[in-house]
């Protein structure tokens, strides 16, 4: 029944809390599977993993470690592949950076991250680092199309118990502002391959220079491909502008993005934007701050600690920040504002959080206010601003009445803008980029000018057709309202109608089923929950990730109660546990109060479809009586109200760890399915049961005192263990 070479289920090993909460949880999970027979192994594809198995070179051999994210996407090819991937730090520079700091730190003798390479040897090590920033590990695992939507019991749950949702005032200034040319939707171009083919993309200068960007990129036959870019010109005025806009409307400015999954093109824009708002000061001292190292892309905050002991700067930098409008900020307290880190840019976390909170975000001053949502790229931005618009006209959505919005995600096989960082480019001059396949036809072309950012993206057909099945599959499966989120005028998403259409129609379900543009499709959504509906908004992957934080953060109060499953095209498994956007601030409360509020119900949720997925593909009947006992256990951590409270003194994830735990065994003891099963558990339900008190009380020792987990982004194992499974007398009872 068991696999001794390859773990029935892969659990994943990654970062900030929801790793932290791993070192209380994994030994749970392992002692229980052990009962079915079931193996429990784990991959690490954590930050630092990541960063040491790209430099074995420079390691002992006691500190290499195995490249487990090539081998875990090796496996997810296979119809072996059962994974519960946690969420993982998508690295921005400024994040990396850290991560190797601290390595270093810690004895690994790793080179430093070479931000201007010079020689050789720097762009070869800048080359393997930049393999490691951004979304590295989503495209390599996601080898099959996503079905997310909020589990039974939490959707229950939560409309008895709905979330505080913040007022629309009448009159509210908060708006979406994006550009209206010159960006990535107004310049995109999109072809399907009739024949496979193989491209160069070149850049053609004014004077004759012809430079490969990238060759040999390989596409099968059916593959849609893009080509599209940002006009920096455009870019700087539309910042410029709104900047000025804000402050005469005057609201809060705030950059919404993601500077961490687009790991090339967003962190320039973002530096754009940092740019704008320090013009003056770059226009005075721009040469000084080059000299001192200065790159508006790895954010204000970067930029402040280089050009500290420039008291000019500083006052300039003073004076150009009294002229402004007041910044959205990511910490008051601490001053962080929207514009200092690009990994605290997130856009599927910070838009619904304002949207949630009536449309206010946060200033300087530590009070809400209206605020301006500059969002430059006008693809997806329309979702947003038909969301405030809605709500503006309508009030605050009820999480007590509403209906749900589930998802059904084009992802597999770097599908869309997520697989375009190999071929993105900022333009070194003026010109044409060109791609060319083999046989000398000219896919695309584009004239440039010098700082553009040009980006090529592509989906293959087989990813396609997949998840157009799983669309027909899940409306079938539940007899909601399904809409294709497909934009007919824009190049990529007219292609796509011409493959969906077809095959809706050879199935017969085309009266099933709507397609819409994002803006009208935002807004029959919204109707559609607000009436105690429910619909399946079937999209593509930037989409996806959006919506799967928009939608679940209005009606659950957080994505990280998702059910998210990945039926892998090669017949695996994988099953995703929610998003991670908040987990450094859970990290930062553990190690200042022992206090982790990290919830781990979308591991609950993702942990059951696994057994039972188990159950299944090995006909292990124990793993199908465990996977349903975890859902009367995330039933009883939800009636119960056993879930991890926001502040120290309540109970914490560890507290819901052994809640989760007892209900678990207690589902187990009382099943009829299977005796010996029931038989095992009966006591570890009843010593869970008779032992709470002492349980309780080893767990919540040492609450409020800081601890030290021995690093941030690679902590020590034994003391992370010695924090996160406190309490001896469970431990004992667990093994």
């Amino acid at each position: 029944m068991t696999d001794q070479t390859i773990p029935d289920i892969i659990y994943t090993k990654v970062d900030e809390a929801p790793e932290l909460a791993s070192a209380s949880l994994l030994p749970i999970i392992e002692r229980f599977a052990a009962a079915a027979g079931v193996s429990v192994g784990t991959k690490d594809i954590s930050l630092a993993g990541r960063i040491l198995a790209t430099f074995p070179d420079f390691l002992t051999e006691e500190q290499r470690i195995s490249d487990d994210l090539a081998e875990l996407g090796e496996l997810v090819k296979t119809p072996e592949a059962n994974v519960i991937k946690l969420p993982n730090i998508s690295a921005s520079v400024p994040q990396l950076v850290a991560a190797v700091r601290e390595l270093q730190s810690q004895g690994y003798a790793l080179p430093d991250y070479p931000e201007a390479p010079a020689t050789d040897a720097e762009k070869e090590i800048r080359a393997r680092y930049d393999t490691i920033k951004g979304s590295a590990v989503n495209p390599v695992l996601r080898e099959g199309n996503s079905d997310r939507r909020a589990a039974a019991a939490v959707k229950k749950f939560a409309q008895a118990n709905p979330h505080r949702m913040g007022k629309w005032a009448a009159g509210s200034k908060t708006r979406v502002a994006t550009m209206s040319a010159g960006d990535f939707f107004s310049n995109e171009r999109s072809v399907t391959l009739a024949q496979p083919g193989i491209a160069t993309i070149d850049h053609v200068a004014l004077d004759g220079t012809q430079t490969v960007l990238k060759d040999a990129v390989s596409y099968p036959a059916g593959t849609v491909v893009d080509a599209t870019f940002m006009s920096a010109k455009a870019l700087g005025a539309f910042l410029s502008d709104e900047i000025e806009k804000t402050k005469a409307e005057g609201t809060l400015f705030s950059l919404h993005m993601k500077a961490t999954m687009m790991k090339v093109s967003d962190p320039i824009i973002f530096g754009h934007a940092v740019k704008a708002w320090l013009a003056p000061v770059f226009e005075q001292f721009g040469d000084d701050m080059d000299a001192l190292g200065v790159n508006p892309n790895s954010g204000l905050g970067d930029l402040l600690e280089r050009v500290k002991d420039r008291a000019d700067i500083m006052a300039a930098i003073d004076a150009c920040r009294d002229a402004r409008p007041p910044m959205y900020m990511v910490d008051s307290d601490r001053g962080i504002t929207n514009l200092h880190v690009p990994s605290d840019v997130i856009i599927d976390a910070s838009m619904p959080a304002l949207i949630r909170a009536g449309g206010k975000g946060w200033g300087p001053d530590g009070a809400e206010h209206d605020a301006n949502c500059v969002i430059p790229d006008s693809s997806y931005a329309t979702v947003y601003d038909e969301a405030i618009r809605f709500f503006q006209s309508n009030g605050a959505l009820n999480p007590a009445t509403a209906g749900t919005v589930q998802n059904i995600g084009l992802m597999a096989q770097k599908a869309e803008e997520y697989g375009s960082h190999p071929t993105t480019f900022e333009i070194p001059a003026a010109g044409v980029v060109r791609m060319v396949l083999d046989d000398g036809t000219v896919l695309h072309e584009h004239e440039v000018e010098k700082g553009d950012i040009w980006r090529s993206a592509s989906a293959r057909k087989a990813p396609i057709e997949d998840w157009v099945n799983l669309a027909i599959a899940r409306q079938a499966d539940t007899g909601y309202r399904a809409i294709f989120w497909l934009d007919a005028s824009r190049a990529h998403d007219a292609e796509l109608i011409k493959l969906v259409k077809p095959i809706l129609e050879a199935k017969g379900v085309s009266d099933k089923f709507e397609i819409m543009a994002p803006r009208e499709a935002t807004r029959a959504s919204l109707e559609t929950i607000t009436k105690g509906e429910n619909t399946i908004a079937i999209t593509g992957n930037v989409l996806r990730d959006y919506l799967t934080d928009l939608f679940p953060i209005l009606e659950l109060a957080t994505s990280a109660k998702m059910l998210s499953i990945v039926k892998l095209m090669q017949g695996g498994g994988m099953f995703e546990t929610g998003a991670g956007g908040s987990a450094p601030k859970h990290v930062q409360q553990l190690q200042g109060e022992n206090h982790l509020r990290w919830d781990s119900l979308g591991e609950f949720c993702a942990l059951g479809e696994s057994f039972k997925f188990l159950a299944d593909a090995k006909g292990n009947a124990k793993a199908r009586v465990l996977g349903n006992a975890v859902e009367l256990a995330t039933q009883g951590v939800l009636d119960n109200d056993r879930s991890p409270g926001r502040k120290a003194g309540q109970p914490d994830n560890r507290d819901s760890h052994y809640w989760f735990a007892r209900y678990w065994a207690e589902a187990l003891a009382a099943q009829s399915e299977d005796a010996e099963m029931a038989a095992h558990f009966t006591p570890i339900a009843a010593e869970l049961a008779a032992k709470e008190a002492t349980i309780l009380a080893e767990l919540h020792a040492g609450r409020g005192a800081p601890v030290d987990t021995g690093g941030y982004f690679h902590n020590d194992p034994a003391k992370t263990a010695a924090i996160m499974r406190p309490s001896a007398t469970l431990n004992t009872i667990i093994g």
